[in-house]
């Protein structure tokens, strides 16, 4: 499992942020400390009650992982915008 679902809030693997956001796992953690990656999380109503869908913001791409309620990645995306900068309501919820 490489998403952690807790009460505390939610794990992902530095390794499958980094594979999606082209970086070394190991810059991980200090490029979300120094706010270099950002993120939101949006939670499941209805029949998608447990399921997230989490986006995190790099450079010029957006990587964003569906996860269903065990924590298993369910859907993966990313989109990356080469040398144009990451439109700026690529940022908002549900774009």
């Amino acid at each position: 499992m490489q998403i952690e679902i807790g009460t505390d809030g939610i794990v992902v693997d530095a390794k499958l942020l980094a594979d999606l956001l082209c970086l070394d796992p190991a810059a991980v953690h200090s490029l979300m400390r120094t706010q270099e990656i950002t993120s939101f999380c949006e939670r499941g109503i209805d029949e998608h009650e447990g399921e997230y869908r989490l986006s995190f913001f790099h450079g010029n791409r957006r990587a964003r992982l569906s996860v269903d309620v065990a924590g298993n990645v369910t859907k993966r995306s990313v989109i990356d915008f080469g040398q144009t900068a990451l439109p700026r309501q690529l940022h908002r919820a549900g774009a």
